[in-house]
């Protein structure tokens, strides 16, 4: 879902919301939420006399922001990278394309690398007899036999 922070869903008791509903809201954890706090990705929020954090339409909405470049398969460098331009109104997008094609070619080099394992256990299966016999070369392959 793709929703701007002045358009999110206002919740029932309204803004701000606590940890459960901003969570709720942004679709990730509230164990998350708050990891996400202590890397710094968003910003210290307010609190309740009694402790509990307070979080704004705009604070789910980073949420929702942080989620998508996670579903996406960003570091958590490259997120906090990413969050600073987005707030950044002065950037410069060829920054951003910069984070984007980084990740494009760690991705295509995870890919070759997951291809790589699946012709290897594909030619390691293909070999093995799989009846009641003891002899496996899957075995003595992981073994280094």
């Amino acid at each position: 879902m793709n929703v701007h922070a002045d358009t999110a869903p206002l919740p029932a008791s309204g803004w701000p919301v606590h940890i459960g509903q901003a969570a709720a809201l942004s679709g990730v954890s509230a164990k998350m939420v708050r990891h996400y706090e202590s890397l710094g990705l968003l910003a210290p929020v307010g609190r309740t006399d009694s402790g509990y954090r307070l979080y704004s339409a705009a604070d789910v909405h980073t949420l929702r922001f942080i989620k998508r470049a996670r579903d996406l398969g960003f570091s958590m460098p490259d997120i906090g990278e990413l969050v600073g331009l987005w707030h950044d109104k002065g950037r410069a997008s060829a920054q951003v394309k910069g984070i984007a094609q980084r990740h494009v070619q760690a991705l295509r080099q995870r890919i070759e690398q997951l291809q790589a394992m699946e012709r290897s256990l594909q030619h390691l299966t293909h070999g093995c007899q799989g009846n009641d016999r003891p002899d496996c070369p899957i075995l003595d392959d992981l073994a280094g036999l």
